[in-house]
């Protein structure tokens, strides 16, 4: 490897050793010393844990202490170094995205990218991996700041599969994609039926109005923006509202399944933002 992947990859970052075979110093998100902030926040996780956890000899436990270690912990404090577990959270999505389009793409060699595209959101989504966190008891390794503190504000989906993805990434930096795909396999994929959850339809709509049912607000409404194409074609775009404010809006070849798309997206958005309400307050 040479150039600006050697350079990007093999030379920088956080985790990397300098031309002498040093890690540099990296700064804990208080301004101090890294490894001095972590002795103050320690994780409670030995080595023994983490390889236990993964099911693998891990070889640098600072990536998995990071991973597990929530946003909200760092409220507060002066960032200058971020080491809550966001950046290997988004490592993690796109490294789990790819082993999961990988084994799709070989499982159904006959279908087309909308079928591939349609079964990857139901395998990544945020209530699978929370239960693939589950799994492996995920939440009793996450740092949490105090606002979060009780067991059932750790036992939140978003929190869980936050977590889960962040472990994956930082297996892909510590291990490799090949031990990403063993951990994936077993926390993930051994638990369900390919073809099952590929002909599975998930009905959004009733999702989303148990879920504002649930939380005592009104029913949501939904609206035909437009309708394109010949009648033997048409293809329609529906919108669904909350007191008149959009939350999502849907695109397919029937109005049913329109709504169902708009749906599916309110109901991410609403997760989304009453998840980040929660750890505000």
């Amino acid at each position: 490897m040479s150039g600006f992947l050697d350079r990007l990859l093999g030379r920088s970052g956080p985790h990397s050793r300098d031309a002498s075979g040093q890690r540099p110093v990296r700064t804990g998100p208080d301004g101090s010393d890294a490894d001095r902030f972590e002795r103050k926040h320690p994780t409670g996780l030995s080595r023994e844990a983490i390889c236990d956890l993964v099911q693998a000899e891990v070889r640098d436990l600072a990536l998995y202490e990071q991973a597990l270690r929530h946003r909200s912990l760092l409220r507060g404090m002066s960032q200058a170094h971020v080491e809550s577990n966001e950046r290997l959270e988004y490592l993690g999505d796109a490294v789990l995205g790819f082993v999961i389009a990988d084994v799709l793409y070989l499982s159904f060699p006959d279908k087309t990218e909308g079928f591939l595209t349609r079964v990857r959101s139901k395998l990544v989504n945020g209530r699978q991996l929370a239960r693939s966190a589950r799994r492996i008891d995920l939440g009793r390794y996450v740092q949490v700041g105090d606002s979060l503190a009780s067991e059932e504000d750790i036992d939140n989906d978003s929190i869980l599969a936050d977590a889960f993805e962040a472990i994956v990434g930082a297996i892909y930096l510590d291990l490799g994609i090949q031990e990403v795909r063993t951990f994936i396999d077993r926390t993930l994929l051994e638990h369900l039926d390919l073809d099952e959850v590929a002909e599975r339809r998930d009905n959004f709509k009733s999702a989303l109005l148990e879920y504002l049912q649930a939380r005592g607000r009104e029913q949501p409404r939904y609206r035909v923006i437009s309708e394109t194409g010949p009648s033997h074609q048409k293809q329609f775009e529906v919108g669904v509202y909350l007191a008149d404010q959009e939350y999502g809006r849907g695109e397919a070849r029937s109005k049913k399944r329109a709504e169902q798309a708009a749906a599916r997206i309110a109901l991410e958005r609403l997760r989304r933002a009453d998840s980040a309400d929660s750890q505000a307050e």
